[in-house]
């Protein structure tokens, strides 16, 4: 079984364009999801897809390997199963090209899940929500059944919460592995009601009546989405900080 990961990477950003070619510590936010990615045991080939010649510089600059796709991609998904069409690959792993914390074994721990259930077509990660962020609408709330199959995503708290019966609150970790039919298929189905409005493009594949694997990741380290000039801030700080230390 070859696995393939894929990092999008557009440049054109609706809250902050070209964050991920951002200067964090002398490199671009996307060399830092990149080199981590690459030590993820698992993956037996990583490319950066992007559809800007800046971004493509970039990762040809820090040595990655990167691949010119449309500029008309509704989600990473779909901009994932072109760039994945002429690689040989079995599954394929979309990873979040604005997460420059991503965690190797969150990438592992995804694409095991498609090695321990072959007849799965598609599976992501979840963890614990804390309460100060149940009606964060930037933090992705998931349920799942019995089976560990997800029912719903939504920007919404979900489940709500009787005061007499609390039950846990999971968030959704923005990676996803597909068997690479079911990518391919993925990205030839028409956009749904419920992906458009909550804008998750993981509820296009529950719409068409695929399920979803789902486990709750054993990752301790909190990854982190640079969505806002305020978040690149932050990164900008974490990085100084830890850039330091490195050279004390």
């Amino acid at each position: 079984m070859k696995t393939l990961g894929i990092i999008p990477a557009r440049f054109a950003s609706s809250r902050l364009p070209g964050k991920v070619i951002a200067d964090l510590c002398g490199k671009p936010l996307i060399q830092w999801v990149y080199e981590r990615s690459q030590k993820a045991s698992l993956l037996n080939e990583l490319i950066v897809a992007t559809d800007d010649e800046r971004v493509y510089s970039a990762v040809k600059k820090f040595g990655g390997k990167v691949v010119m796709t449309d500029a008309n991609h509704p989600n990473g998904t779909s901009r994932a199963a072109e760039a994945s069409k002429n690689i040989e690959a079995d599954i394929v792993v979309n990873i979040q090209g604005d997460e420059p914390l991503i965690s190797s074994m969150m990438i592992n721990e995804t694409v095991k899940l498609l090695l321990d259930n072959p007849s799965d077509v598609a599976a992501t990660l979840v963890r614990p929500v804390e309460p100060e962020d149940f009606h964060n609408i930037g933090v992705v709330k998931t349920v799942f059944d019995k089976n560990s199959y997800a029912l719903y995503f939504s920007r919404s708290l979900i489940p709500y919460q009787h005061t007499e019966f609390n039950v846990t609150v999971y968030e959704h970790i923005g990676i996803f592995a597909y068997t690479k039919d079911f990518l391919l298929t993925y990205a030839s189905l028409p956009e749904t009601p419920l992906s458009k409005a909550e804008s998750l493009e993981q509820l296009k594949v529950l719409e068409h009546g695929y399920k979803m694997r789902v486990a709750i990741t054993e990752c301790k380290e909190a990854g982190f989405c640079v969505d806002t000039p305020e978040d690149l801030e932050r990164m900008r700080e974490y990085f100084t900080y830890s850039c330091s230390k490195e050279k004390l």
